[in-house]
């Protein structure tokens, strides 16, 4: 579904919505319906499609998902079809081929709504589905149908879906259909239509093989190219993206650490095979993470089932195949994570494209293991910068994450008591407590408290050290790397160390007290200034400062480009040249 902005009722906002997407060519009943919806200004994919696509001209769009592609060809498509005054019994005026089951039902709750005020008949075909229903509804007569390739195949190869009166086809999410072995699919179905429909084409990347199937089924299309939008100087980009260098043997074990420090509200974990999908969710599960699993060998009431208890928060990770995601758009998502690198480099942008909407801050992880360098490598020359590289999470910093949410619950737990009547003690909780506070010291007793509560919650690797290897040549941060463990996580509990030959040191005035870690430096240098990840030098996180290394020559610059101040964990700190070793 698209993520809407909230929309203001008054009527002067009303009148700006109106005017807004009736300059787009659209008819007032759509409008109307968009208003009810909240909708306030055309989208750029919505602003440059559909006046071309009202008059009729074929569409190639190239757009990130979750910018409003749905609305961008479903409008012109209802409206042709009310203009048309079009009700065909047996065959559909449009159709629009959706890559999974989860997108084209989203696609047909869409279209379904836009529709509502011009009596739009629209109907979800997929698979996993009983198929004598959609039989039964495709006889009875509908205008628009949603469908997965392989489920349309089949009822064309039944008769029951006609394409020869069609007037629109829709390939929504083109690059991922081809991916996923639809390209034979596509074009059988491509062939069974008149010459002379309208066609539509929405992907997220423009490989040869789109470009290809483009100029074989569209005529002279009109090319629509939204670009990722740009981060305002001084603010922190919507998705940070971390790669961690792991030795494959560990990877699991590192996803686990990871998981624990980030906390995500909602994540979906990657895999690459149902094998692999079953064994991580074991393992996070076995950490006291709730996590659970989502792939194809699944019946299709139990991935619903999953992914709603993903959404109403009573899991907080989704452990995934490629193919068992697809089409999923959970808004609270906060978190992707790649526990193996895409091989594809496209199939990296459209799993990122899944956080960071909307103006919301997003996550993106991968764990890189020395094999898969060359598939990091290929992703930052398709994204165009290099993504920075942190170091795993180390057994030192499990345990002071460990203690510091303890610490916290303990707190929030002593206020709550505090604010109730302190002279109640309906549990017997404080009487034995002041018992046990007559044989030991206080300090004891709520020691001993903590560590038993805590029984049970570490996993039998929390005391592993897990190893760390070079990423050979530029492209990425090797910075986590160089010299080992140490020179990154310097300064626990020792004064800082000089900076290396060639190098100064700069002081940040935010450290451990504020959350602050490795990655969120080397995130913001990176993504403020015009240093890459690989030219910063080691990070030291103190309790109310860090200090950060980077080339000597470059120093000026980047004071000049962060303007002394940079944001981490949404919070304003002051940087400045370290006085103490300049």
């Amino acid at each position: 579904m698209l993520d809407l902005p909230e929309h203001d009722n008054d009527n002067d906002n009303d009148e700006i919505t109106e005017a807004a997407f009736l300059a787009l060519g659209l008819d007032p009943a759509l409008v109307e319906v968009l208003d009810e919806l909240g909708y306030e200004t055309p989208s750029p994919i919505q602003a440059e499609s559909i006046p071309s696509l009202i008059a009729g001209r074929d569409v190639l769009g190239q757009a990130a998902t979750g910018t409003g592609k749905t609305a961008a060809f479903g409008l012109p498509m209802l409206q042709r079809l009310a203009e048309s005054g079009r009700r065909d019994e047996r065959r559909p005026f449009g159709l629009v081929l959706a890559p999974t089951r989860e997108l084209a039902m989203q696609v047909n709750d869409a279209i379904t709504k836009y529709g509502s005020k011009i009596g739009a008949r629209v109907l979800a075909v997929y698979g996993g589905a009983p198929i004598g229903p959609q039989l039964g509804q495709l006889k009875r007569g509908v205008d628009v149908v949603v469908a997965t390739p392989g489920r349309a195949i089949d009822l064309m190869n039944r008769g029951a879906l006609a394409l020869d009166a069609l007037e629109v086809v829709v390939l929504d999410e083109a690059d991922e259909m081809l991916d996923m072995g639809f390209a034979e699919d596509i074009e059988t179905i491509l062939q069974a239509t008149p010459a002379d429909r309208q066609a539509v084409l929405f992907s997220a990347t423009m490989p040869r093989r789109i470009e290809l199937l483009a100029r074989e089924y569209m005529r002279e299309p009109v090319m629509v190219r939204i670009a990722r939008e740009e981060v305002p100087e001084g603010e922190a980009p919507r998705v940070r993206q971390t790669a961690y260098m792991v030795p494959r043997t560990h990877t699991t074990t590192a996803l686990g650490r990871i998981l624990e420090l980030e906390r995500p509200t909602a994540a979906i974990v990657f895999c690459r095979t149902r094998a692999d999908v079953d064994a991580v969710t074991e393992t996070l599960t076995g950490r006291g993470l709730r996590a659970e699993a989502l792939h194809g060998g699944m019946d299709q009431e139990h991935r619903t089932r999953v992914v709603e208890r993903l959404r109403n928060g009573r899991t907080d990770l989704l452990v995934a195949t490629d193919v068992a995601a697809r089409g999923l758009d959970i808004e609270q998502l906060s978190h992707v994570v790649n526990h193996d690198v895409p091989k594809s480099p496209e199939a990296y942008v459209h799993r990122i494209g899944r956080v960071g909407r909307a103006g919301r801050e997003g996550v993106a992880i991968t764990l890189v293991p020395s094999g898969a360098i060359r598939h990091l490598r290929n992703i930052e020359r398709l994204i165009g910068k290099s993504v920075p590289v942190a170091p795993v999470p180390t057994v030192d910093d499990l345990k002071a994450a460990r203690l510091e949410r303890t610490r916290v619950q303990l707190r929030e737990q002593i206020v709550t008591d505090l604010r109730q009547d302190a002279d109640a003690d309906v549990d017997g909780v404080g009487a034995m407590v002041e018992s046990l506070m007559g044989e030991f010291d206080p300090a004891d007793v709520a020691a001993a408290a903590v560590r038993l509560a805590r029984t049970g919650s570490t996993s039998p690797d929390d005391d592993v050290e897990i190893p760390t290897f070079n990423a050979p040549r530029g492209g990425a941060d090797r910075g986590a790397s160089r010299g080992g463990r140490p020179d990154r996580l310097g300064g626990r509990g020792q004064g800082p160390r000089p900076p290396r030959e060639g190098a100064t040191r700069l002081f940040v005035s935010a450290g451990r007290a504020a959350g602050v870690r490795p990655q969120d430096i080397v995130g913001a240098l990176a993504n403020e200034s015009r240093l890459s990840g690989r030219d910063i030098g080691a990070i030291q996180i103190h309790e109310r400062h860090s200090l950060v290394e980077i080339p000597e020559h470059a120093a000026d610059d980047v004071l000049r480009s962060m303007r002394g101040v940079t944001t981490l964990k949404g919070r304003r700190a002051n940087i400045r040249r370290d006085r103490a070793a300049n």
